[in-house]
């Protein structure tokens, strides 16, 4: 396949940046790397957000840029220095890279910015669409201040797409891997009674979708990266019982998550009811490899 133009990716090498450069090159894409460390090939330029610090002339004849770096939310509790960190790596990152783009000379058509479903903060079981006004809570914050940081590309006139990503299923790790452990173990049973939301997506149709965003000119502002069919928490332990063939009868009570985890951490990601649809995705004729949990799954485990 020709070439079709040269692809900036942040957080290469996380769960779905290692797929997505995998993706982006199989389609005839040459990918450039943006990594903290000293570049060990021709196919990396060095950055580092905490520093400042960005590689301009690397840069040059980037033609779109898939923004997904930011530190890991789910990894440890959330402190007053984790919660820095977490919103830090965005925003400053997100700054850095949008005013670099919109020094180069030759900018780039299209920035997408990864967000997140976390954007809406916790909705009990109202439908939630990208026109949807964001939330309360931590993760609500960073979201708004994370998007708005892409400003300087906005202005300079580049197309910026902000993907709300949801929670992402995959076969080698992430959420699902956290969440079939206690199954496995014979203790795996809804959180309280099981009535809140989960928006999930595959790791195969989110880069799908982060990869149609980049293509399609026409696409720009918040689009929801989730599978059409938000669940319960009690349809998705009831589903990963069966296709685990483990039994789900033991609830796990919140107040067991919020010692665990902490209260904040808890409730926000844990607890939260967040029922996102995909609206635009869906009106652009999106197609989703994964469209309904319980198949999902067994593709996945």
């Amino acid at each position: 396949m020709a070439q079709l133009g040269k692809i900036a990716v942040t957080g290469a090498s996380g769960l779905v940046g290692r797929r997505l450069v995998a993706v982006l090159r199989d389609r005839g894409y040459q990918v450039l790397r943006l990594v903290r460390r000293a570049p060990a090939s021709d196919d990396e330029a060095r950055w580092n957000p905490s520093e400042g610090t960005i590689d301009l002339e690397g840069l040059s004849g980037v033609t779109g840029v898939i923004h997904l770096a930011g530190d890991n939310v789910a990894s440890g509790r959330w402190t007053e220095a984790k919660k820095a960190k977490i919103r830090d790596s965005r925003v400053h990152g997100t700054e850095l890279l949008a005013g670099a783009l919109a020094k180069l000379s030759s900018k780039p058509k299209v920035m997408v910015s990864a967000s997140a479903i976390g954007y809406y903060g916790p909705r009990g079981d109202e439908e939630l669409l990208e026109t949807s006004p964001s939330g309360t809570g931590f993760l609500a914050s960073v979201c708004r201040e994370w998007e708005g940081a892409t400003r300087a590309a906005e202005d300079a006139g580049v197309r910026v797409v902000h993907a709300r990503i949801g929670v992402v299923f995959a076969k080698e790790g992430g959420a699902l891997a956290k969440m079939k452990t206690p199954f496995m173990l014979g203790v795996g049973g809804r959180v309280g009674d099981g009535s809140q939301y989960m928006s999930w997506i595959t790791l195969d149709d989110v880069v799908a979708a982060l990869v149609f965003a980049l293509e399609d000119e026409t696409l720009e502002g918040p689009v929801n990266l989730v599978a059409p069919t938000p669940v319960t928490n009690a349809e998705l332990t009831k589903s990963l019982g069966r296709v685990l063939k483990r039994p789900t009868v033991l609830p796990v009570p919140k107040f067991a998550l919020r010692l665990g985890a902490g209260a904040q951490m808890a409730d926000e990601m844990l607890i939260a009811s967040t029922r996102v649809v995909p609206a635009v995705l869906k009106g652009r004729g999106f197609h989703w490899e994964h469209p309904t949990l319980e198949p999902a799954l067994r593709s996945v485990l």
